[in-house]
């Protein structure tokens, strides 16, 4: 197994760049899937979030209203911190199951992750980082253009996030996505050339 770490604030592409890779071969890993799972009706995660929340984020047919628990928590740090403490735990252990499952591979497993630090990068023992940046002004274009988001909506989920600077800092491949789709598309071959040359140096 080759592991590749992806990491990008939102409205930077990255889960357009996971799907383009995954067209190339890569066996993706998305946390963000896993987040959402473990937030699926009936979880242990589902009644703890519950539990700590309320009734209010909950639509009408009992699910966990993202959209009701997103408003609720990226306005109030302690919220966003206690809905992490009672996430992150369970995902982390979901990828670990999943990595264990492709460890005698010989793939290339691409883990699509939105909060990553040094030390996580060490613990998991990535091959590669690769981040997927845009200009602030970008990234809240397309959140509000293409996801339907409050500009102030926009603002305040990528205030809440690691600093872009700080997190190209940790990359060992950027991708700079400010441009269209084709341009994306080739920095993606770029990409994959370079984790097809990580793969021969194994």
């Amino acid at each position: 197994m080759l592991l590749i770490g992806l990491t990008g604030g939102i409205g930077s592409g990255k889960s357009t760049v996971a799907r383009l890779l995954r067209e190339k071969g890569a066996v993706i890993i998305d946390a963000d899937v896993l987040a959402r799972e473990e937030l699926s009706f009936g979880t242990e995660t589902f009644k703890q979030v519950v539990d700590r929340f309320g009734q209010a984020i909950l639509d009408e047919r009992g699910d966990i209203d993202r959209l009701a628990l997103a408003d609720l928590v990226f306005h109030d740090a302690e919220a966003l911190a206690s809905l992490n403490a009672l996430v992150h735990p369970r995902v982390a252990e979901r990828i670990s199951e999943l990595l264990a499952k492709e460890a005698s591979t010989d793939n290339v497993v691409v883990l699509d992750i939105p909060l990553l630090s040094e030390d996580r990068k060490r613990e998991l023992s990535m091959d590669g980082l690769i981040v997927v940046d845009a200009p602030r002004e970008v990234a809240m274009q397309r959140l509000v253009d293409q996801r339907g988001m409050r500009p102030e909506d926009a603002s305040a989920r990528i205030a809440v996030q690691q600093d872009r600077f700080q997190r190209r800092s940790m990359a060992d491949f950027v991708i700079d996505n400010a441009g269209s789709l084709v341009q994306l598309e080739e920095a993606v071959e770029d990409a994959w050339k370079w984790i097809l040359r990580l793969r021969q140096d194994q």
